[in-house]
């Protein structure tokens, strides 16, 4: 079996790691026992291109369990765990090219690595591995039945593509489920974000001005965790309905331009480049801290940052210290990329529990409507959006009514009215 790991001899660690955070998991569990006796996937090979968490472990068991071949790179070169990497090359015999820290280089060899298990389905988390077929590997795509999407960054790719009628295969947004964004967007980036700025930073956030760019789903999640660590926090949003509910949520609203002048924190999660720029950092005071959680580190001008520097040093494990030419200081955490996967472990078990719920059944749904979708984005289901979120429901012990057949009725008669 080929694969690229930092160093087996960390498997059991990451081992344990899977088995703490499949206790917080019961979902994909129960698909597990599932999988296992129906075998969706039998057969069936599936290239992912994920963060390779202990969360992310755990969905490749279920994936392979159900029969499906899997192989896994990273999606982010500071977001492996390595340690789950070598226990799952060791333990569960599955093909891993992932090591945390890996340049660039480095970064599209194990992509390239994971594409040449020529997959039936792709799973991505930033529509990479989808771009790199499509543009390198396009010899892969007569065997490849569809693909999955877990991100905001890379369903808005791929719905350019398939505008643009190049998406040469079906792809499910798994990202656009309820069961998703809902939760592992809000509640998962807003805890997780917390946790990477604090790991890597360890400063107090109350009484400082925390600033976000982007008010969507992970914007919401942020901004409630910064108020709840007593922040003053600063949302800029570029849409006029998002700023509005920002606004009538409680929060300061203006432009980044105005922001930058007192900012303390900047975080951007838009999903988008160039949102904090050298007009930006020209503005900040002396000791800002910046960092992104959004999907890729172009959401930062780091070129312009070190243009505008005349020392740059690594303060802490994940600081580095800019002193920019008028001897201002500014702090770039985890390089830019994903603060809450590269200082700290992601977004937890529980939420993922559902991402990747949905990951499983989509998966499943792709081999069971073979050669009938047609090339272009599609939502999740409805009927697996409601099914994860009873599961989840059971798993907490929690019951809720059922409409009669009278209020059935009533709902869908026109005629009954008042």
């Amino acid at each position: 079996m080929e694969y690229d790991v930092k160093d087996l001899a960390l498997a059991s660690k990451g081992k344990l790691k899977m088995e703490w955070a499949g206790r917080y998991m019961p979902v994909l569990r129960s698909l597990k026992d599932k999988f296992a006796k129906e075998k969706p996937l039998l057969g069936i090979r599936i290239s992912a291109c994920l963060h390779v968490t202990s969360e992310t472990g755990n969905l490749m068991d279920v994936l392979k369990t159900g029969g499906a071949k899997v192989a896994l790179t990273a999606s982010n070169p500071l977001s492996t765990q390595d340690d789950v990497a070598a226990a799952l090359v060791k333990y569960y015999k599955i093909p891993v090219f992932a090591i945390k820290g890996e340049d660039n280089k480095t970064y599209y060899k194990h992509i390239n690595q994971a594409l040449s298990h020529r997959p039936q389905i792709t799973m991505d988390d930033g529509a990479d591995l989808v771009f790199t077929v499509h543009s390198k590997r396009k010899d892969l795509l007569k065997d490849i039945i569809g693909g999955t999407e877990e991100t905001t960054t890379g369903v808005i790719r791929l719905k350019s593509m398939a505008l643009k009628k190049v998406l040469s295969y079906p792809i499910i947004a798994v990202n656009d489920a309820n069961t998703k964004h809902l939760f592992d967007n809000r509640y998962g980036t807003g805890q997780s974000t917390m946790d990477g700025i604090l790991r890597a930073t360890n400063i107090l956030i109350a009484g400082l001005n925390f600033v976000i760019s982007g008010y969507g789903w992970c914007g919401r999640g942020v901004a409630m965790r910064a108020r709840g660590a007593g922040a003053k926090v600063i949302v800029c949003e570029v849409d006029p309905l998002r700023a509005l509910e920002a606004v009538m949520d409680g929060f300061q609203v203006m432009s980044l331009e105005e922001a930058t002048k007192f900012g303390d924190i900047f975080i951007t999660v838009t999903g988008d480049k160039n949102v904090i720029t050298r007009r930006h950092f020209m503005k900040m005071k002396d000791g800002a801290v910046i960092a992104n959680s959004g999907h890729f580190n172009v959401e930062i001008d780091i070129p312009a940052l070190e243009s505008l520097s005349r020392e740059k040093r690594k303060i802490r494990e994940f600081v580095e210290e800019y002193t920019l030419k008028s001897g201002k200081k500014i702090y770039l955490l985890a390089e830019g990329r994903l603060i809450n996967l590269a200082a700290a472990e992601g977004h937890p078990a529980t939420v993922m529990d559902m991402s990747f719920a949905n990951q499983t059944l989509c998966a499943a749904y792709l081999c069971k409507e073979k050669g009938k979708l047609q090339k272009k984005v599609f939502p999740v289901p409805r009927e697996i959006d409601e099914e994860i979120a009873r599961m989840k429901l059971k798993s907490m012990g929690v019951k809720i009514d059922r409409l009669t057949a009278e209020q059935k009725r009533y709902l869908t008669d026109w005629k009954e009215g008042t």
